[in-house]
């Protein structure tokens, strides 16, 4: 199986609490810095709708997703001070999401197991 084949994604929805969107946007820069040195990050973006952040992630299997966990554990602590998780949503094989659910079975994710579909290979 290819790394793309045991991509993980992961899903947060957040809630920013009133007047506090300057230091949401400025832990941005703190989580990405911190997730370009992964080497199992596939993508990696914040967007925002009005006062609600997405964070779009993927990663090579569940081995990407806890190391990305331990590597930005504490700024999400100062994020979730600062914004409220209010979805959150696992995707990939079921042999991946597995090992995902004891440590991050306290955020109460809705997990998405890979059914069927598509890998496009990037052309040369």
């Amino acid at each position: 199986m290819n790394p793309i084949e045991r991509a993980v994604s992961i899903h947060p929805y957040f809630n920013v609490h009133p007047g506090r969107m300057a230091e949401v946007k400025a832990l941005f820069r703190e989580f990405v810095d911190r997730a370009a040195k992964e080497d199992k990050v596939l993508y990696y973006e914040f967007t925002l709708n009005g006062e609600q952040v997405f964070c779009r992630e993927a990663y090579v299997g569940a081995e990407g997703v806890l190391a990305h966990l331990k590597n930005v554990g504490d700024v999400l602590d100062k994020f979730l001070k600062i914004a409220d998780l209010v979805r959150l949503e696992v995707h990939g094989p079921a042999e991946e999401l597995e090992p995902l659910k004891g440590p991050m079975g306290a955020l109460k994710p809705a997990w998405f197991v890979y059914e069927h579909g598509l890998t496009r290979q990037q052309a040369a």
